[in-house]
């Protein structure tokens, strides 16, 4: 009986997914620490929390084939694969989500709530510096199509106050999401608009984000009209629709406490 459990065949891909799912989440915690870094390099680490992923679907597979050996011959090592599959499950499972969230997402960078004459990005040295020295691109009319069909919903906040008060409020609500101010220049003067310059930074790789917000006065109250757009990356997986949302619901939410 002892040989016949010493003959057992063991399937070896079972210990390379579950040896490949740890380093790879190893790496990938060391990546996300690194990116949320102020003082890190934002391409280098991404780069590795990348090759993070690349090693947990590896993982995956290797955890796969030993499952198809273990279900065909019998073999052992099943423990294993399962706990390669699971440490492996643990690191893709935000990339998946954001991957199917993106495909269903056209690849935009920056969303306004003014596709026709959306808020300008001050060009003041000390946005400049705010934005490691560069000014957000203007995307061109197809671009702006795009966010129209893909976010119709995202549109300009009236209301019913006098513009220094919705000012007030658009400040204090960026003041509540965290953001960081840069500028914040109130209604009046020749322009008659108020601006707010912000930089904002996701939730978990903290990347940053530049937003502009106008507040327009108008003769029955005022407009907020806001802009996010993305500092690394060739789309933005609904992050600055779903930040300009936010930061609409808040400005609107402390409208109602007012009254």
């Amino acid at each position: 009986m002892r040989r016949q459990l010493l003959d057992e065949p063991v399937t070896r891909a079972g210990r390379y997914a579950r040896t490949l799912a740890l380093f790879s989440l190893i790496v990938t915690a060391m990546a996300v620490l690194i990116v949320r870094s102020p003082s890190a390099e934002p391409a280098p680490a991404l780069a590795v929390l990348g090759s993070g992923i690349a090693l947990s679907v590896i993982a995956v597979a290797f955890a796969l084939f030993a499952m198809a050996r273990v279900w065909r011959e019998g073999a052992g090592g099943l423990g294993a694969a399962i706990g390669g599959l699971f440490l492996a499950s643990l690191v893709l499972a935000y990339p998946a989500y954001a991957a199917l969230k993106g495909v269903r997402l056209p690849a935009l960078t920056d969303v306004t709530t003014d596709i026709e004459r959306p808020p300008a990005f001050s060009r003041s040295r000390l946005a400049f510096a705010a934005r490691d020295g560069r000014y957000p691109p203007e995307p061109g009319p197809a671009t702006r199509e795009a966010q129209r069909a893909a976010y119709p919903q995202i549109a300009p906040l009236t209301l019913d106050v006098e513009a220094d008060e919705a000012f007030e409020l658009a400040r204090k609500a960026a003041v509540n999401r965290k953001w960081q101010i840069v500028e914040a220049i109130r209604p009046g003067g020749r322009i008659g608009n108020g601006r707010i310059e912000a930089v904002a930074h996701t939730r978990i790789l903290n990347l940053p984000a530049d937003i502009t917000v106008r507040v327009h006065p108008r003769a029955d109250g005022a407009r907020i009209d806001v802009r996010s757009a993305s500092r690394i990356g060739d789309r933005d997986f609904g992050d600055n629709a779903d930040r300009i949302r936010s930061y609409l619901d808040e400005v609107a939410n402390l409208a109602i406490a007012l009254k």
